[in-house]
């Protein structure tokens, strides 16, 4: 055996240990290839059943309800206070000191009965003054009556001594003049006591302030003066309101009405008053003033409030109100009976659909005058249709009169129609013409129960 013979038998056992080597990559990177193959066919189903999910239905689980008829009552809510039909401030005509005060808060008073005295020894004093002026002015017209009688004479004798020529025309005219004097004089004294007797008559009057005496049966409701407290009279300024007494036998409910609702509001309304003191009690009223001038709250601001205020005769007497009392009243201002109704929330506002062949430059175009043309969204509805699976329907309606819960339908729905009433979200946003819908009572049922 040559020595290359023998090389080629030493080189034979190297050669067979590579060729497994190359063996192992090759299927190494076959197993690569198959796992990325596998990847991305995974993901290709991943985007095709994406792709398929979205073009299906989306599945709008709601609540219904069938239209029905039923009894509606529209009412006109509002707040305010509960008050005495009649009430008397007591203010003091005279300024002066309080010296007798012989009720206090709660007492019951009689027609009559003395409420105030004030201190009037100015106004004694001040008519002792003028009746002394008034007797003066008297003596005074005395004195003018004589001095008239006297003139009177001097005249005569004078003519007389004329007419034989025995005196000059200027004695005649002078004697004319001093009776003239003498006349004016008397009517002077005159009007003098009568304006002397209007000052007694007038300070005998303000005497006669100082004492107040109750004008009305009633109950002392306010308290504002103790006795030695000085007050203003209103012949000078705002007098001071020393009490108020009030008639509690016919109470009445001030209510505020918001602008939007007072127009549906009339005399003779029925209406239920709660009274916060008697939370469990519905007292009965009616309507029977309704104030013409508004009142306003928050002027120039952004939260301005205008309402108008309603009085509400209390006809339910079994209840001891008291004047301040706070309240609530539902005014009934319409009523129907056996009408098609459905729950409030059912109805929604949706705008009309634009044409397709409209684009949006010619809607950019359009005028502020055709804008402000533009219709309102129209109240809809929806309704579910027979058929599987279960799609809606939306349907434009008319409304009327509303309760709390319910609301009338004058066109658009009959009896025994499936209508949507909830969510909220679905009716307002979800909901389109053909939506497919999941009917699940059961979720309302749960949430009642849970109220």
């Amino acid at each position: 055996m040559s020595q290359e013979q023998k090389d080629t038998i030493n080189q034979q056992p190297v050669n067979t240990e590579v060729k497994p080597k190359t063996v192992t990559k090759k299927k190494k990177k076959s197993k690569k290839i198959l796992l990325f193959t596998i990847i991305g066919a995974v993901i290709l189903l991943i985007i095709v059943a994406v792709v398929f999910s979205g073009k299906k239905d989306k599945i709008v689980t709601v609540q219904t309800e069938k239209v029905s008829k039923r009894n509606i009552t529209q009412v006109v809510s509002g707040t305010g206070t509960i008050n005495p039909e009649t009430k008397v401030d007591i203010s003091a005509e005279i300024s002066g000191e309080i010296v007798q005060l012989p009720f206090k808060e709660g007492d019951t008073v009689k027609k009559g009965d003395l409420l105030v005295k004030i201190k009037a020894e100015t106004y004694g004093a001040r008519i002792n003054q003028q009746q002394a002026g008034v007797q003066y002015s008297r003596t005074q017209v005395e004195v003018a009556e004589n001095n008239l009688k006297k003139a009177e004479l001097e005249l005569q004798r004078t003519e007389q001594l004329f007419q034989r020529g025995l005196v000059p025309q200027s004695d005649l005219d002078n004697a004319r003049i001093q009776y003239e004097v003498a006349v004016s004089n008397v009517k002077s004294s005159n009007a003098n006591v009568r304006q002397n007797l209007a000052l007694l008559q007038q300070s005998s009057q303000d005497l006669s302030k100082a004492t107040i005496r109750s004008n009305m049966d009633g109950i002392v409701t306010a308290m504002n003066n103790e006795v030695g407290e000085k007050v203003v009279g209103t012949q000078q300024m705002a007098g001071s309101v020393i009490m108020t007494v009030s008639d509690l036998s016919v109470m009445d409910a001030e209510i505020e009405v918001s602008e939007t609702d007072i127009t549906n509001v009339k005399l003779g309304d029925t209406a239920d008053v709660e009274v916060d003191a008697f939370p469990d009690k519905i007292i009965k009223g009616y309507v029977y003033e309704i104030s013409n001038s508004a009142k306003s709250k928050g002027t120039g601001t952004q939260e301005q409030v205008i309402n108008f205020i309603v009085k509400i005769r209390i006809i339910d007497q079994d209840v001891q109100l008291k004047p301040g009392m706070s309240c609530n009243a539902d005014i009934k201002v319409n009523s129907k009976s056996d009408v098609i109704s459905i729950p409030i929330q059912c109805v929604t506002a949706r705008d009309e659909e634009k044409k397709d062949e409209e684009s949006d430059d010619e809607v950019k175009r359009l005028s502020e005058e055709n804008l402000k043309k533009k219709e309102k969204p129209k109240e809809v509805v929806f309704i579910v249709e027979d058929g599987s699976p279960a799609k809606v329907k939306m349907i434009p309606v008319k409304t009327g009169i509303s309760d709390d819960r319910y609301i009338e339908v004058t066109e658009g729905l009959t009896p025994e129609m499936t209508i949507v009433k909830g969510p909220y979200k679905a009716i307002s946003k979800e909901l389109e013409e053909g939506s497919v819908v999941k009917i699940d009572n059961e979720i309302k049922k749960k949430d009642d129960k849970e109220e």
